[in-house]
Formats: C-alpha cells, structure tokens, sequence
C-alpha cells in the first residue's frame, strides 16, 4: 500500500511538471501597457466604429491562424490587439492561449462590443449563475501505477507565422566594414576549384591577431557572407551601415598552423597552414574571399505587433533580395532607424507611397503640384541594429520602393 502512495507521489509530481512545461511552452509576453489597454476596453467595451466592416458575428480558430490575422479580422487597426483582448478578459487570462477549434462569438449592446470564446458545441466558458461550480466541473481521477500515453492539446496561436521571419533571422546582419574586413576569410579550395558548394571542403584564414583555432570543446560553427554593401540613408546619403549577403554555413575542422617548407636547396622557410572548414549547407555558390562570421547561439523569439510609443518618420533604405527593386507582402526591407532612434521588435509603422509630382493643366501657368502621400500599408520590425532595422511587410496595396516614407500607424 505504502508503495502503491510513493508511485501514484511520484506520477502526479510528474504529471503535474508536464503540465506546467506545457504552458510554459505556449507563454508569451503580455507588456503592463497591453494589459492596461485590455482593461480599459473590458470596462467600457469596445466602439463599434472600432470594429473592421466586415467583422463576422462568429468565427471558428483555425490551425494557421495568427493572433495578428484575427486582429485583422475583428479590428479597423490590427496592431492594436489588446483591444481584442479586452473585448473578452474575463475568459482570456493571455491573449496568445487560443487554440484552433474555439469559437468567437460577437454581441454588440449600447453602441458597444464584446467578444465570446466557445467551444466547437456553443458552450461558453464563461461563468454563469446557473453555471456548476469549478470543483463541481472537476472530475475525479484515480492513477494507477502504470504508464499512460495522452496527446497535449494542441498548440496555441502564434502572433505571427514563425516560418516568414526564421530564414531571415540567420541570413542579412548589418555590419561596419572594419567589422567586415577583419573578418575570418575563405582563402583557397580543393582543386583550384573557384566556386563551392554544400560537402565541399575548403581553407580559411582568420586576422593575423585572431587565427581560427580549434582550441574549444564544442563544434564552432560559422555563417558564410559575401561583399558587405553599404546602406545609405535616402535623405542624407549618410552610409548607416554595410549589409553583408548570407551564401552558406561551414564547421571548423581543424584550426589554423604553421610549418617548416623546405626548397631544392634544402633551404626552410615558415609557412601558414591555414583552417580547414567543411561547407554543410549552401544558399548560392561560394567563393574564395567570402567572409566568416561566428555562428551565435539560437535565440526563440516572440514577436508581439504594436505601435511604437515615440513618435517615428522613417524611410525604406533597402530591400532585401538580389536585383529586387520593389517589394510586397511577406517580403523584407531595411529602414533608416535602428536602436539608437528606439526602435525594438514588433514596433508597426504604416508605409506611405509618396505623392507624385504633376502640372496643373487646369492652370495657364501651369504650376507644379505634389499630390498627397497615400497609405500603402503596414510592416513590422523583428531585428534591430545601431543605425537600422529590418522589417516584414504585413500588408499592402502597391509596391514598396526604397525611400517610402514610414510613420506611426493611426
């Protein structure tokens, strides 16, 4: 008996660690301000003029959905979510845990809206008079001391479809050209081969005062870039920053060394024997004088869409891509303003098409005007540097060119 209470100790600790990973798993981050904002609008409710035209009375969560895309759903400004949230708090402890297979339910009363969470049969979760109570709705449950098999539920809604931004994470980084210059450098391949690819096996060089050595336990692994280009800021032609082109990663197989090489002469003289490094994934063709960068520690991040608190005026520097002159959705560009203006990840600013010039034919003198600059659509930054920030392109109505002005959405 004694040892039937230690197992059923032992699986309910268990059990109840599993749980708790579970939901650490699905844990994003809800800001004080963010949730300052969802009580405000579950005390007062939310204006229906708030609401986005269209906005259906119900809607079921599908697998693929994302927190911004019901934003978009429900809401004229997708990126002021915690308003969503608000709608519904009382059954919304964190706006992130909501899973596919749930039903939202729209009800308007005096001019104003909230939000119902059901199941896929109508019952609410939230509480009622005549609703059980929860130690009523609890069942019991015996464990026995056997091993039993149950899937987790399944995962809640990501704020954003993780895939469009995780290539782009490893691939541009923005560096000084010093930074560039001094990097580790491919200097030689097998064969007198000139252009490399993934299993091929090639020769490295770091800095005369930082050689690549295999002086660490673990594996160094290293991300290949080529040319760093300069990014120039479209109105004062000031050089930000150098974006570096991602070809291809590489792991160190044995560092760098010297040796004794001797002539006809039987005359010795020090050479360098460089590192040798194995490409193991290529994006294009690698070439000699492509440079190294260290391959840093793999980050989770979680990018939450809202307005940025300061005032901002930005321009688009780049767009990220070769031979690409416009971008569109789902696409990456590069922005004039970097951590030093303040700016951090999930900051959305609305993009504006600037207003062509044209002559008034109406007007014998034939003045020039400039026709007003038009909203063309919204981005999102996800990575930040001193001078500059990359951005996704959430939405858009026409292409978005280097130099569109970017502001704080309305």
């Amino acid at each position: 008996m004694k040892k039937d209470k230690v197992v059923t100790a032992a699986l309910t600790v268990m059990l109840s660690t599993l749980m708790t990973s579970a939901c650490a798993a699905q844990s994003f981050p809800v800001t004080p301000a963010q949730r300052q904002t969802a009580e405000e609008v579950a005390k007062k409710g939310l204006a229906l003029s708030e609401l986005a035209p269209n906005a259906p009375a119900s809607y079921t969560i599908q697998r693929g959905d994302t927190l911004w895309a019901i934003s978009k759903l429900y809401l004229q400004r997708p990126w002021r979510w915690p308003e969503l949230w608000g709608m519904n708090l009382e059954e919304l402890n964190n706006p992130h845990l909501i899973y596919p297979g749930q039903v939202l339910l729209l009800e308007h009363s005096n001019g104003l809206a909230t939000l119902r969470v059901s199941d896929a049969n109508g019952e609410s979760s939230r509480n009622s008079a005549n609703a059980p109570s929860e130690e009523a709705r609890l069942e019991t449950v015996h464990i026995a001391p056997r091993v039993r098999i149950k899937n987790l539920p399944q995962d809640a809604l990501p704020t954003l479809k993780p895939s469009i931004i995780e290539a782009f994470l490893a691939e541009p980084i923005i560096v000084t050209e010093f930074e560039f210059n001094y990097a580790p450098r491919i200097v030689s391949a097998q064969e007198s081969r000139v252009l490399l690819t993934r299993g091929d096996r090639a020769y490295a060089r770091g800095p005369a005062t930082a050689p690549l050595l295999d002086n660490q336990v673990r594996e160094k692994r290293y991300r290949i870039f080529r040319e760093a280009t300069p990014l120039k800021d479209p109105e004062t032609g000031e050089v930000l920053g150098h974006e570096a082109i991602y070809v291809g990663n590489a792991i160190l197989v044995q560092g760098e060394s010297s040796t004794e090489v001797y002539d006809h002469g039987a005359h010795s003289t020090s050479a360098i024997v460089p590192a040798t490094i194995d490409i193991v994934s290529a994006k294009s063709e690698i070439r000699v004088g492509d440079r190294l960068f260290a391959e840093p520690a793999r980050q989770l991040s979680t990018y939450t869409p809202h307005a940025p608190d300061i005032p901002v005026q930005a321009r688009v520097v780049s767009i990220y891509g070769t031979a690409v002159v416009s971008a569109a959705q789902n696409q990456i560009v590069a922005i004039n303003r970097g951590t030093r203006d303040g700016m951090a990840p999930g900051h959305v600013l609305a993009i504006l098409k600037d207003g062509t010039r044209v002559t008034d034919k109406t007007d014998p003198s034939l003045p020039l005007m400039k026709l007003p600059n038009e909203r063309n659509g919204l981005l999102m930054v996800f990575r930040t540097f001193d001078r500059l920030s990359y951005a996704l392109i959430l939405e858009i109505t026409d292409a978005v060119r280097v130099g569109d002005r970017l502001v704080n959405p309305r």
